[in-house]
């Protein structure tokens, strides 16, 4: 359900309880908000609150998403292991399917990464799962 005052679909998460921030050092988000929220016009669906990796940030640089770089003329400082961001949903799938997935946060992954990733697969790379 969209939330019309926002623009912003409704934010739930994959367990479909709230979504729960995913990082604000760095900010993350489509909107920049700290949250993996999303709408259509976000056509990447960053929906996935990862927890980046060495691995996954080189992997993402071979795929031309550069994440590591710091890119001041956007407010960018860059990426490094430890940082949680939301990734594209079909990036960490394609990432996934290389082993080479960072672990993600299913609390503040939004549900709109379903419609992309299975909740089995999200589980099993889950750092948050009792």
């Amino acid at each position: 359900m969209k939330n019309p005052m926002l623009g912003k679909d409704e934010s739930i998460n994959v367990l479909d309880g709230p979504l729960e921030p995913c990082s604000t050092e760095p900010m993350t988000g489509f909107f920049r908000d700290g949250c993996c929220n999303t709408n259509a016009l976000d056509t990447g669906s960053h929906t996935v609150c990862a927890y980046m990796t060495e691995d996954f940030l080189s992997f993402s640089k071979s795929k031309g998403n550069d994440l590591s770089t710091p890119r001041p003329e956007f407010g960018f400082e860059g990426l490094k292991p430890g940082d949680k961001w939301c990734l594209c949903a079909s990036r960490w799938l394609q990432a996934e399917r290389a082993g080479q997935a960072p672990k993600v946060s299913l609390t503040s992954t939004h549900k709109s990464a379903l419609k992309t990733i299975s909740i089995d697969l999200l589980k099993k790379n889950a750092l948050d799962l009792n």
